[in-house]
């Protein structure tokens, strides 16, 4: 295959970094089996990223909830897209960049996330609590509130970053052919904006017993393509 503008020294099947995330991510993966089967402590539950208000949560959550997933089928998913995008992108950036983009998608996925659930169902369910408070239908408002923090599950997994490495794909080559199930073809720019609008659309009309944080996959596609127009606009491809 053929990209204009492509750059760096060669290409690789499978390039430093995204080898190195492949790696580091079924670690973290067998790691959690084990200690779990073993000692019967959820490192999802250690490693994962909490509500910031949460008894549970710790600053480096931040970064150890890229790395964590929940079941084989999450994993598997999500490294077989790192390795399909990730692999042409890395090659085409180099690996320092690819990293940088792959951290700031990830954080950014995290932040848009706690911000759509803080204002959909955190928020309500204080001003809910407050004013059981003024009622007087309970006193204890702030354990409450404690208890409901407590409450939320923690977010983990790779597939912020992931999606924002799926947008990088659809800008970078935009005419190259995606195949879905492996049979069905679509141009790369097609395929992230119909992805992109069905994320948007599940994530709106989302059912209670879905616990994928579509959202995140949102925000790591737009903190993806507010990175790579900042970049362009600093000279870089």
């Amino acid at each position: 295959m053929r990209y204009n503008n492509y750059r760096p020294g060669g290409f690789s099947l499978l390039p430093e970094v995204v080898k190195n995330l492949l790696i580091i991510n079924g670690l973290f993966f067998l790691i959690t089996i084990v200690v779990g089967n073993r000692f019967n402590i959820d490192l999802n539950q250690l490693l994962g990223l909490h509500y910031p208000q949460s008894d549970a949560f710790k600053p480096y959550q931040i970064i150890t909830y890229m790395f964590m997933h929940g079941n084989l089928t999450h994993i598997l998913m999500n490294m077989f897209a790192l390795w399909m995008f990730g692999t042409n992108i890395e090659n085409y950036w180099g690996g320092k960049r690819f990293l940088i983009f792959y951290i700031v998608t990830g954080l950014g996925a995290a932040l848009i996330h706690y911000l759509v659930l803080y204002f959909s169902l955190v928020l309500p369910t204080l001003h809910e609590i407050d004013a059981l408070q003024t009622l007087g239908t309970v006193d204890n408002a702030e354990e409450i509130k404690t208890s409901f923090y407590n409450s939320l599950p923690p977010v983990v997994g790779a597939s912020g970053a992931v999606f924002g490495l799926l947008l990088a794909f659809g800008m970078l080559f935009p005419e190259q052919m995606i195949y879905i199930y492996f049979a069905i073809p679509i141009k790369a720019k097609y395929f992230v904006i119909l992805y992109g609008l069905i994320e948007l659309s599940t994530g709106i009309y989302n059912s209670s017993a879905d616990n994928v944080a579509h959202f995140a996959h949102l925000g790591g596609m737009l903190f993806g393509f507010i990175l790579i127009k900042y970049w362009r606009k600093k000279g870089y491809n």
